[in-house]
């Protein structure tokens, strides 16, 4: 039991280094949490969302969650999304994330929040396209805007080794897109990477797409281009429009999560009045009791709110190889002593 007065900082390097060479570990770790939530042995209130008067685009979210297990955790991330940073040259999301003990309720340790955030969400996708598409070869991977996220999500589904013939890359800023094909060429060893002037092209080649972008409302109203049993992953949740959520097979991760704060899953709900078009969630796949897909010819829409369970699994991970290797700084006295 925590009894003194001290608290564990760490941060973005000490987080970098610790899951350096963990991709699978951290994987793993997300596959354990989701099985667990669905089993009840979590507990995960609503996230709240801060938001500024006149102004759409920014917001700070707070999520607080409890994961069981061997090792059960308890604690919350505060995470922002300024998309203007990246004309300031900082990145678009921060985050810091605070764990509190589960015997005196104190926190115990602070983390910085947007790396596991980052490898979190690229995990979840990565472990949902493996187990959603088809067979082990991706002929051509998709990857529908060119920021962190995508680039973290590549480098996780090369790490579950599933063999990709070449990735097609597109962002509404044809510069960016040209960027990130280079910054994404050094990760992928032979596989070819292109970047592609229209989504729609992409659509028609790749077998798994990945959308992750920092739209606010729905653009892309028609996905009739996908080819058969194609993959979406839709990362960024707010990208396809209500009608085509309606038209394909759709897993989510939490249904109560996902369909809320105007998520295109949220708003194909308020068109039709129910939630019965998403088919099941994420665990259930994993623990056996839906199948991998709907059919052999529906495009598959893997649509995850982003479970503050799954920071938790990669904090534990985190905190656990730093007290092992004495990793972070220590704040004796945070406390009043009492």
């Amino acid at each position: 039991m925590n009894t003194d007065n001290g608290l564990l900082v760490l941060g973005g390097p000490d987080i970098q280094a610790l899951l350096e060479g963990r991709k699978r570990a951290v994987v793993d770790a997300v596959r354990q949490a989701y099985i667990e939530h669905q089993a009840g042995n979590s507990c995960l209130p609503h996230s709240v969302f801060v938001r500024f008067p006149g102004r759409v685009k920014e917001r700070i979210i707070a999520l607080p969650a409890y994961l069981g297990g061997a090792d059960e955790i308890a604690g919350i991330k505060w995470i922002s999304s300024f998309p203007a940073n990246l004309e300031r040259g900082i990145s678009r999301a921060s985050a810091i994330m605070a764990i509190n003990s589960l015997q005196t309720g104190r926190p115990e340790v602070v983390l910085e929040g947007s790396l596991i955030s980052a490898a979190r969400t690229a995990a979840s996708a990565a472990l949902a396209a493996d187990v959603l598409h088809q067979g082990d070869f991706i002929e051509t991977l998709g990857v529908v805007g060119c920021g962190l996220i995508n680039l973290e999500i590549v480098r996780y589904i090369l790490a579950l080794e599933r063999r990709i013939g070449s990735i097609l890359v597109y962002d509404i800023d044809a510069q960016r897109a040209d960027r990130f094909t280079r910054l994404l060429a050094p990760h992928v060893g032979n596989i070819r990477v292109e970047s592609s002037s229209e989504l729609n092209a992409l659509l028609a080649r790749a077998q798994v797409i990945s959308f992750a972008t920092t739209a606010v409302e729905p653009t892309v109203a028609d996905v009739s281009a996908c080819s058969p049993a194609a993959t979406i992953l839709h990362i960024s949740l707010r990208d396809l429009t209500a009608d085509v959520v309606l038209r394909t097979d759709n897993v989510v991760d939490d249904v109560d999560h996902a369909i809320r704060a105007q998520t295109s899953l949220h708003l194909a709900e308020q068109k039709v009045g129910h939630r019965e078009f998403v088919r099941c969630t994420l665990a259930e796949i994993l623990n056996g009791t839906q199948p991998a897909r709907r059919d052999d010819h529906s495009v598959a829409v893997f649509s995850p709110f982003g479970l503050g369970i799954l920071d938790l699994a990669l904090a534990r991970l985190v905190i656990e190889a730093a007290r092992k290797h004495g990793r972070g700084t220590r704040v004796e006295q945070f406390f009043d002593g009492t």
